[in-house]
């Protein structure tokens, strides 16, 4: 970002950032973001998620929901399985992001407490 886009208004409209807080309220759960990092590597299907995460499948179910809904995900039915998948390529360069944001702040919290204190 230069300058000059720096210093332009912000024109979002208030309803444009409630989308955002939905988006971002629907990932805020760990096995929301385990979702997604998998179906970022391929399609998958509800027993295959089941059991990389560890949930029962009505959970799994509930949690795929939330991410449909809000547009994350997207699925299609083959036989009695239904498969899901991304609809966006971009999660892994926000989760990226994430990354570096939670190893800042540790490395942070790890100077400040100079190894006396417990994270």
């Amino acid at each position: 970002m230069n300058k000059a886009e720096a210093t332009q208004p912000v024109t979002k409209t208030l309803a444009q950032y409630e989308a955002r807080a939905k988006v971002a309220k629907a990932m805020a759960h760990p096995s929301r973001l385990f979702m997604l990092d998998l179906l970022g590597q391929r399609e998958m299907c509800v027993q295959e998620l089941t059991q990389s995460i560890g949930c029962d499948q009505s959970t799994v179910s509930k949690h795929l929901a939330v991410l449909k809904e809000v547009g994350l995900i997207e699925s299609r039915r083959e036989g009695t399985s239904n498969f899901y998948s991304l609809t966006c390529g971009c999660l892994d360069g926000f989760f990226q992001c994430l990354e570096t944001v939670v190893q800042s702040d540790v490395e942070k919290r790890t100077s400040a407490c100079d190894g006396g204190c417990q994270l």
